[in-house]
This record gives C-alpha cells, sequence and structure tokens, in this order.
C-alpha cells in the first residue's frame, strides 16, 4: 500500500475546525454564565445609568442619551467576552496541564491562533448580537451604516480575542489573569468613552483617550448606529487594523516559540 503523502505546507482545515469548533462548544455548553450572565450584566448596567441619571442628561450632542449609551454597553460586553473566552480557555488547559493535547496535533501557530482567536471572536460576536436583540425593546437602534458595526464589533472582538491568548499564555494561574483583567481590560473599557462622549472631557482627558485603542472600536460601532463620531473613522480603522496585526505576530510568535506552553 502506496503511503499517503501530507504536504507540510497545506492548512491543516480538518483540526483548524476541530478546534475552533471545541472552542464555541466549550461555552455554548455553559450558556446560562457565557452568554445569559453578560446579557443580565449589560442590561442592569442600561437599567442603573437609566435610573441615576434619569432626565439629568437627555442628549449627548443631538443624540438621545440611552441611544448613545446602548452601542457602548453592547460594545463593552462583546470585547470583555471575547477576552474571556480565549484567556480562560488557555489558563484552564495550563493549569490542569492538558495543553499539551492542544500541542500535539498536526496544527501550526497561525492555525492555532486562527483557531483560538475565532472561537473567542465567536463568543464576542454572539453575546453582541443578542444584547442587541433584546435592548432593542427598550431602545431604538438606528443602524445608520451596518459596514461599520460589522467591521468594529467584528475587529473589537478580535483584538480582544487575541489579547486573550497573549494574556493567557502569559498567566502561570488564575491570580495572574485576573490582575490583567481588573488593571488593564476593565480601565481600558471604562475609560474609553463607553458611557460619555470624549468631547466633554478636558484637553488631558481627551489625549488619554486617543491613545486607548478601546477608544477607537466603540467610537467606531457606535457611528455605524448613531451616525455621529468623536474621531476620524479612518483613522480609527487604521488604528484597530494594526493593533490586531501586532497582536497576531505576537500570539503567533509565543505559539511558535512554545513561551510558557511547552517545558
Amino acid at each position: 500500500m502506496t503511503p499517503i503523502e501530507v504536504n507540510p505546507h497545506s492548512a491543516n482545515w480538518l483540526g483548524l475546525w476541530t478546534l475552533y469548533s471545541r472552542e464555541v462548544r466549550r461555552f455554548l455548553k455553559v450558556y446560562t454564565q457565557t452568554l445569559m450572565a453578560p446579557l443580565v450584566t449589560t442590561l442592569l448596567f442600561f437599567a442603573v445609568f437609566t435610573l441615576a441619571l434619569g432626565r439629568a442628561v437627555e442628549t449627548i450632542g443631538s443624540v438621545p442619551f440611552l441611544e448613545f449609551l446602548a452601542p457602548g454597553l453592547v460594545m463593552m460586553a462583546i470585547t470583555q467576552n471575547a477576552f474571556a473566552n480565549t484567556s480562560s480557555s488557555l489558563v484552564i488547559s495550563k493549569v490542569q496541564g492538558n495543553i499539551v493535547d492542544t500541542l500535539m496535533p498536526p496544527l501550526n501557530a497561525h492555525e492555532l491562533t486562527f483557531a483560538y482567536a475565532m472561537g473567542g471572536t465567536t463568543r464576542g460576536l454572539m453575546i453582541g448580537s443578542i444584547i442587541v436583540l433584546v435592548m432593542s425593546f427598550f431602545v431604538p437602534f438606528g443602524f445608520n451604516n451596518p459596514a461599520l458595526i460589522l467591521f468594529h464589533g467584528f475587529m473589537g472582538a478580535l483584538m480582544l480575542s487575541l489579547f486573550g491568548i497573549i494574556g493567557g499564555i502569559w498567566s502561570e494561574k488564575f491570580d495572574h489573569m485576573a490582575a490583567v483583567t481588573n488593571f488593564v481590560v476593565t480601565p481600558l473599557s471604562f475609560l474609553s468613552g463607553t458611557f460619555y462622549s470624549v468631547e466633554r472631557l478636558p484637553e488631558l482627558g481627551k489625549f488619554l483617550a486617543h491613545i486607548n485603542p478601546f477608544f477607537y472600536m466603540i467610537d467606531g460601532f457606535r457611528a455605524g448606529f448613531i451616525g455621529q463620531s468623536d474621531s476620524n473613522i479612518l483613522t480609527g480603522i487604521l488604528v484597530m487594523t494594526g493593533i490586531n496585526t501586532f497582536l497576531w505576530i505576537v500570539s503567533y510568535r509565543m505559539f511558535k516559540t512554545g513561551y510558557k506552553l511547552k517545558a
């Protein structure tokens, strides 16, 4: 019998799909924790701001405050869940010692990066879609530019998925991952214009906001709904593309070298 020759330069589509499917099934199995809980948390944020502010802030510019707030909350949920999916998957695998089961199959570094990143992106976009659907009963979404919504939703989820890969590989225990979440992801999310327009900030605040990459994904995502932005949309697209390219290269190199993955 003639042995089957495998081209080492061809993509392992079956392995890639299998790893991606595993990542998706992993969060779908505990949907009450991974999908329903973020939905409830986001609706609570929405309710608190609605009740706390009342009529104190009716508009941001010419946009009703609730219509301005809702897209920011949706993007915050997308990014936080995308990050949580990849980071938790890798940390759990490392702590339990079964990361070797992922590294042993014939998957190259690009395929590992792609499968993990798309798993996190899928979770982020899924929870984002659910929140938009449910929240649409309470606030009218404009859908001014669907292309901007889709681009920034995907790129924002991808950015945090890749950052979650980096954080998950770097972390040696859950405390390390919690530190990244509490001191990096959460502050950047809250200080990026999620709940307010950065145009209302003093000059130093505006400068700090514009060097925060989270600002561009939230601002562009919101612009897709309300048709207004606090920054140049093209600049935001270039920033997000550049950061995602950089994060992809870092994630690839970590898998390629086995950084904190191989003995």
